[in-house]
């Protein structure tokens, strides 16, 4: 009787190890965003991260349709754009509503936001890469809420397999790559936005 007892353990022991085995893998992306080396506009512009950037994840599936990797990102986009930012423009600050806007008497306010993040593994696409892809909407508006400017960027990164040890590992990597990839296509396009070349040349 014991030893059914020790066997009926045993086998539930096993069955939970096996489902903490094939639960989600979170990833929170993480990584150092270094400042362009680039000239400031002479503008004071407020960023606003909307709560759908700060608490952005995505989701991606095994074959069967399970829950394999929750990539959070969000945390990285902010870090990225508080060190971006700075570098631009002589002055910067962060609202936490639109609201705030007017009371922080600057030129503009920068909202970005992620409209689309893709995840390539290669166990999935028999290529020996990591791959991620982020697809952005910058918006740009006065004070007052008037329209600017509203664009959209991609940013890519990849990382091959052999350089890590760990899936999760090589995603952040391919998701960092990613979003320094953003961070030297936003600085160095800026200006030439059109709707933005354009505001910039009624100042």
């Amino acid at each position: 009787m014991s030893s059914r007892k020790s066997l009926i353990r045993l086998a539930a022991l096993l069955g939970l190890t096996f489902l903490v085995g094939c639960g989600v893998s979170t990833v929170t992306i993480e990584g150092n965003f270094p400042t362009p080396n680039i000239s400031k506009l002479p503008l004071n512009v407020a960023v606003y991260y909307d709560q759908s950037l700060r608490d952005f994840a995505y989701m991606e599936y095994s074959e069967t349709g399970a829950e394999e990797f929750n990539v959070q990102s969000g945390q990285s986009h902010i870090a990225l754009f508080n060190a971006v930012l700075p570098a631009m423009f002589d002055g910067v600050v962060v609202i936490d509503s639109l609201d705030d806007a007017v009371a922080a008497e600057v030129d503009a306010v920068f909202t970005p936001l992620i409209e689309e993040f893709q995840l390539a593994l290669p166990m999935k696409t028999k290529l020996d890469v990591y791959e991620v892809w982020i697809k952005y909407n910058m918006r740009l508006a006065t004070a007052e809420g008037d329209y600017i400017a509203d664009w959209v960027l991609t940013s890519y990164g990849k990382t091959p397999t052999e350089t890590f040890r760990s899936t999760e590992a090589a995603i952040n990597d391919a998701a960092v790559v990613a979003l320094r990839d953003l961070a030297s296509s936003f600085s160095l396009s800026f200006a030439q936005v059109p709707e933005v070349r354009d505001w910039l040349a009624q100042l």
